[in-house]
């Protein structure tokens, strides 16, 4: 897959290339799954690249549980803003930023582990989890398995903690529906911003980057007629980031945080 797919720019083009990179460009979410099962080993195999994702400290705070049972994909489907992928799809990973793996092993040892109640240990968490996560995207995608992150596991994370079992000092960060696209599914490859939108040499130049926004917008317009829903990029971001209306339950996420026993203070 070339630049110009990824940037919706016939003129974009990439100085160098590999397998690696053509699959990383023809990234797209997958929403219709095919009805082959996704196999035991490919999960070991999701997993395995999702460990070998970088983390801070060696600190490995997170875990995933794979569901396959239908009652409980649509169950979780109800709790994460009722999007049908989830239960269509044969496996449903939730990635879990897991505190709660250090606090166990403080206990066991009789020490104290006071630095996980301080936002950067939250930060680190859900950072690491996102590093791993996106590894075991790469890893299916080679596989020629398709997926699609899902936010609004967040919706509702003390429902979704107690579908799960997670334990104490432990928050579902995101799902991810993964299965074998189907080929029918009416979707492409999304544009990205303009590389001068996102990158800055040696310091960041706001107005420089910023100008490329007009041009995106008519880019990323022009796809979603396609492939909907219409509207711009600018206009999307604008109504996603409104108020707390527009944030499906997740502005008390703070809150919800502390009573699952990440305090993030």
């Amino acid at each position: 897959m070339s630049a110009a797919a990824r940037y919706g720019d016939p003129a974009a083009t990439l100085g160098v290339v590999n397998d690696v990179l053509s699959l990383q460009l023809a990234h797209r979410s997958v929403r219709k799954f095919g009805s082959r099962e996704v196999t035991d080993d490919e999960l070991t195999a999701l997993i395995a690249a999702a460990q070998s994702a970088p983390t801070s400290s060696n600190l490995q705070p997170w875990s995933v549980v794979a569901v396959r049972d239908p009652e409980r994909k649509a169950r979780l489907a109800a709790l994460a803003g009722n999007q049908a992928f989830i239960e269509q799809a044969p496996l449903f990973l939730v990635w879990v930023a897991d505190l709660g793996r250090a606090r166990r092993l403080a206990e066991r040892a009789g020490a104290e582990v006071a630095a996980a109640d301080y936002l950067e240990t939250t930060i680190i968490g859900f950072v690491d989890t996102a590093l791993a996560a996106q590894n075991a995207v790469v890893a299916a995608e080679s596989l020629g398995l398709g997926s699609v992150f899902v936010g609004a596991i967040r919706n509702r994370p003390e429902q979704v903690a107690a579908e799960l079992g997670l334990p104490p000092h432990a928050v579902a960060t995101f799902g991810l529906a993964v299965g074998a696209p189907d080929p029918t599914e009416h979707a492409g490859i999304k544009p990205r911003l303009p590389q001068g939108a996102v990158l800055h040499r040696e310091q960041y130049d706001a107005a420089a980057a910023d100008a490329h926004i007009a041009t995106y917008d008519e880019t990323l317009s022009a796809y979603n007629t396609r492939f909907g829903p219409p509207g711009s990029w600018s206009n999307r971001v604008l109504d996603r980031l409104k108020g707390p209306e527009s944030m499906a339950g997740r502005h008390r996420l703070r809150e919800t945080l502390e009573r699952l026993g990440l305090p993030s203070r």
